[in-house]
């Protein structure tokens, strides 16, 4: 006996090379969506990387973003699969107010955009075919407008869904519509429904959910991540009209946040978990994308995203359905580690912050060593790459695979990769913002329902 317990430790130190650092604490509870991006969290628990790293992890599904949001600053979860604004939001103050941090970006992309069967029909008119008779991709907002005008001439307001005020979907949708020609709506002080001076009237509406409030008829579109989008085409509700790639080519989505109280108090608990995220995601993304099929198996389950394998794997496994039968190419849809997809950049963090000044959930100007304070304050690339080299070190990652020259900016977006050709300098925010046609510019904010300097 005495032998077989010798065996088995050392077994064990062998495969788990963190079990040698102190972890502050082992017992760790991470709240999730029941979205198919929070892949890496799953990955990493049906793996083995978080024991492996000595956590013993508990995933729990959560009812909406803010419940989410919730349970990590009380304490009740540890870390969460969060919309990459919620920390930023929480940061400065916007909405629940708190210091929340992020050492890990979970996934690039992986949203699409999808409008209902009467409006597809009412939008297809003008769209151009290819020689297939099928539409050319990406469809320009710019097809909703005559739409959005016929709403209009009968009294009804263009309802649209997205998933929370400060998530990637909003901005999404937002940036979609507004380089269509089309208004998506004012925050300010006063009225944090977004819809100030709004021709189309975006609201919150839980991913789950979205299918079956567009089958209602309650909205008439919506922004959501997978497999909800999908999910309309199975049923034959909708039509997904364009995916954030095709908005933003590899933009970034979601993030793990924990408090920065908790990772001040758990440096070597939070270094561990980061090593398993790492894993979870160069897994997902390995040898193109060979585990993706295995990945979707373990995304169906009851337990996390709990979709049909079909739905899941149609966008998972490197394909994406349009209209019925119309599926096309789209390896990218999903990315998890290649990209430097997990690293957390300071020009993401700016990017979302550009997006709440545009539509006034930051009301007032702000300098651009202001965006740059905010986010070094709470993207930590440090604590990444200290997880990154430590796998290296150990034999569990390649060299090759981290940006360690970065300064924690990509290089600015060329115009080709986004939808209105406008080119993002994380650099540069404020004159960023002001090169967007739609939106606030600098000293403007809004008062009542007005736009003023």
């Amino acid at each position: 006996m005495k032998h077989i317990l010798a065996s088995l430790a050392a077994t064990t130190a062998l495969c788990s090379p963190a079990f040698a650092q102190d972890l502050e604490v082992d017992e760790l509870t991470f709240g999730f969506i029941k979205l198919t991006d929070m892949a890496p969290l799953a990955v990493a628990y049906e793996q083995g990387y978080f024991f492996d790293e000595g956590l013993f992890v508990t995933l729990e599904a959560q009812a909406n973003w803010k419940v989410l949001l919730d349970g990590v600053i009380d304490g009740t979860l540890d870390g969460a699969h969060m919309l990459a604004g919620q920390p930023i939001a929480a940061t400065i103050g916007y909405g629940t107010e708190a210091h929340i941090v992020t050492p890990f970006s979970m996934d690039l992309n992986g949203n699409g955009i999808t409008v209902s069967n009467e409006v597809w029909d009412m939008m297809r008119p003008h769209i151009p075919s290819r020689d297939d008779g099928l539409p050319v991709h990406p469809i320009s907002a710019e097809a909703l407008v005559p739409v959005i005008d016929e709403f209009a001439s009968r009294g009804e307001p263009f309802n649209m869904g997205m998933v929370f005020p400060v998530s990637t979907h909003n901005y999404e949708l937002r940036y979609w519509l507004a380089a269509g020609g089309i208004h998506p709506g004012f925050y300010s002080p006063d009225n944090t429904t977004g819809q100030i001076a709004a021709e189309a009237f975006l609201s919150v509406t839980p991913p789950p959910q979205m299918p079956a409030t567009l089958e209602a008829g309650t909205i008439h579109g919506y922004c959501v991540g997978e497999p909800w989008n999908q999910q309309a085409v199975f049923m034959g509700i909708g039509v997904p009209v364009i995916t954030d790639y095709e908005i933003w080519r590899n933009n970034p989505e979601k993030v793990f946040g924990l408090t920065a109280e908790f990772v001040e108090e758990n440096p070597n608990t939070t270094q561990a978990i980061v090593r398993a995220l790492i894993r979870a995601a160069m897994w997902l993304d390995e040898n193109d994308n060979a585990n993706r099929l295995a990945a979707v198996d373990i995304l169906s389950r009851p337990e996390y995203v709990g979709a049909d394998a079909d739905v899941i794997a149609a966008s998972m496994t490197g394909t994406f359905e349009y209209e019925q039968g119309d599926v096309r190419e789209v390896p990218d849809f999903n990315v998890f580690f290649r990209y430097n997809a997990t690293y957390p950049y300071y020009s993401d963090a700016v990017w979302y912050l550009t997006q709440m000044r545009r539509w006034g959930q930051i009301p007032e100007a702000q300098t651009d060593e202001w965006y740059a304070e905010v986010a070094e304050s709470v993207y930590r690339p440090d604590i990444y790459l200290a997880a990154a080299r430590s796998l290296v070190d150990d034999g569990l990652a390649n060299e090759a695979d981290f940006p360690w020259d970065t300064d924690g900016y990509r290089a600015p977006t060329p115009e080709g990769d986004i939808i209105d050709g406008i080119i993002y300098d994380g650099r540069s925010p404020n004159a960023y913002i002001d090169s967007l046609t739609i939106g606030l510019k600098d000293g403007e904010m809004v008062v009542g329902d007005e736009v003023v300097n």
